[in-house]
């Protein structure tokens, strides 16, 4: 690799914050603003990086950005695909393959709405449940998404095929998300047709799960807008809350966010969420659920 591109990336980044009105990200316009598009310490809020760290990158200094930063910029300064390689190209880091295929592109309308949860855990995720963003409130709870490739990347291959992806939830309700799992995945399977990537995850899934063949031989169909869940968290505990979902208008992608009734002890359990945050989360990426 030949280095940071410094003047070429931080041209970039100010050529990409021009172009963003404040109203297109949710952030009021107001009568003195001075800028054709967000001011710096606007992106580096909405990128959850601090203003100072940003505008060393915008002024082409500092050290080489994480991909972690590079991912959370993409999608503060709404970059299309070619462009957020672009901005991996021009720091000097490989493109992770999920900014790649159609489905990896995060619908802006989802994006937008995403940006306005800020205390609400919430994702969005494909329709085959692989995650491409969450908010911090949403990693507290769940955890991050983990550093996977291929049909692994999907929590609903990861749910028949490692019994570790099962410890977000208790064991007696186990049954229950496999049964919810293979009907949605059958609608999914019905609306793309003949998709080679869902026929792929089926095969796969038939041939290492007997509970999965038992459960897609029912042909039992229903996409999964709604559901009641109890969470095992690593340190509150488990956590009841209500998982509702939002669909794009091609389907492939969901905005999920939770939920508790006000009164209940789920809600003052999220309100603690908030408090500790991820300092007690453990290691294990593979609870990471949709």
């Amino acid at each position: 690799m030949g280095g940071v591109n410094h003047s070429a990336f931080a041209a970039f980044l100010k050529s990409r914050r021009d172009r963003i009105r404040p109203a297109d990200v949710g952030l009021p316009t107001g009568p003195r603003r001075r800028v054709p598009g967000l001011r710096r310490e606007e992106v580096s809020q909405l990128a959850g990086l601090s203003a100072d760290y940003y505008t060393e990158l915008e002024r082409g200094r500092g050290a080489q950005p994480s991909a972690q930063v590079l991912t959370s910029l993409a999608r503060a300064l709404r970059l299309n695909g070619d462009e957020r390689d672009h901005l991996f190209h021009l720091a000097d880091r490989p493109v992770p393959p999920a900014t790649h295929g159609p489905a990896a592109q995060v619908q802006p309308a989802l994006l937008g709405l995403l940006d306005r949860l800020t205390t609400t855990p919430a994702q969005i995720i494909t329709d085959l449940h692989q995650i491409l963003v969450q908010n911090e409130p949403a990693v507290a709870l769940i955890g991050r998404p983990v550093a996977v490739r291929g049909p692994e990347a999907s929590f609903v291959h990861r749910w028949f095929t490692d019994p570790d992806a099962r410890a977000l939830y208790p064991p007696e309700d186990h049954p229950h998300h496999s049964r919810v799992f293979v009907a949605d995945l059958q609608a999914v399977a019905a609306r793309r047709g003949r998709d080679s990537e869902v026929q792929r995850m089926v095969a796969s899934l038939r041939r290492r799960s007997e509970e999965f063949a038992a459960l897609w031989d029912t042909h039992d169909v229903a996409l999964r807008r709604t559901d009641h869940k109890r969470i095992v968290h690593p340190a509150l505990g488990v956590i009841e809350l209500d998982c509702h979902s939002l669909f794009s208008e091609d389907g492939r992608q969901r905005l999920l966010w939770f939920s508790a009734p006000p009164g209940t002890e789920g809600a003052a359990q999220l309100e603690l969420l908030s408090v500790i945050g991820t300092q007690d989360m453990t290691a294990d990426e593979n609870r990471t659920s949709p």
